[in-house]
């Protein structure tokens, strides 16, 4: 059995307060995107073992206990009696990026075990073992536009159609670690709803949606905040660094030509 775990992006980031378990509260708005890697799951005959992991495309370079598709498969095994299965998978989304591909590929994990072994595990009780893989991991059992607070699992669906506009999104060659873009930040409130703006013409987005993370990243990494710029005067609607970095995006009526940023990983593709 395969899935096909997708990528997201941070429309808008506020970070409004340092909590006194030493997480952040933020407001988000995640939006899933059509940048996706496989993820397989087969029976595996020879039962010595209770699994086996490979992987191909870009290499994912951690034991594989400490990989959170196996980290996955340990939770539900806490609970339901599972047959040794063959894992793989092919790896597309860039690491440090702020797309959550990892978290994508642990939530992802969970549905398929639980629909390979028919488990019937509900989806709320799904976003509970997700939410012990990551704070954004259980957005993507549902997979459907959500505006995040708490320190990013908390989720409530929103209403945010982008069908027929064109998303550009550059990575760099740069690694932005999420304690390094905290410690830029000084939480605080925002001056405007996320959950109002998000609903304003896309067009008024960049004077309202913001990401707190941008201007200390930014300045320790210029390159990040000039590809930004570069999406505007290629015609960007709207642009924005996704998450902690080290990824912007561009939303576009029409497709962009990236000659500009061949250096760099690139994508285009229709929302």
């Amino acid at each position: 059995m395969i899935c096909f775990p997708n990528a997201k992006i941070n429309i808008g980031l506020n970070v409004v307060k340092k909590r006194p378990d030493g997480y952040h509260n933020i407001e988000t708005v995640f939006f899933p995107i059509p940048i996706k890697e496989a993820l397989e799951v087969v029976h595996l005959e020879n039962n010595t073992t209770p699994y086996t992991w490979s992987n191909s495309g870009i290499t994912v370079d951690t034991p594989a206990e400490n990989n959170i598709c196996i980290k996955a498969l340990n939770l539900i095994k806490q609970d339901h009696t599972l047959t040794p299965v063959q894992i793989h998978l092919h790896k597309q989304i860039p690491f440090g990026a702020g797309l959550g591909g990892g978290s994508a590929d642990g939530a992802c994990m969970l549905k398929l075990l639980n629909d390979f072994f028919k488990l019937n595990i509900s989806s709320n009780d799904l976003k509970q073992y997700a939410v012990q893989l990551g704070a954004d991991c259980p957005f993507f059992i549902d997979n459907h536009p959500a505006l995040a607070t708490g320190i990013g699992e908390i989720l409530e669906p929103i209403e945010l159609d982008l069908s027929g506009y064109h998303l550009a999104l550059i990575k760099p060659d740069i690694h932005v670690s999420t304690p390094e873009a905290y410690a830029g930040i000084v939480p605080a409130h925002s001056a405007t709803s996320l959950k109002e703006d998000i609903h304003r013409p896309i067009e008024e987005w960049k004077d309202c949606i913001k990401n707190d993370f941008e201007k200390s990243v930014f300045t320790k990494y210029p390159l990040i905040g000039e590809l930004k710029e570069q999406l505007y005067q290629q015609g960007a609607l709207y642009a924005a660094m996704s998450g902690s970095g080290s990824s912007v995006f561009g939303i576009f009526k029409e497709a962009p030509a990236m000659d500009a940023f061949q250096e760099h990983y690139c994508w285009v593709g229709e929302l």
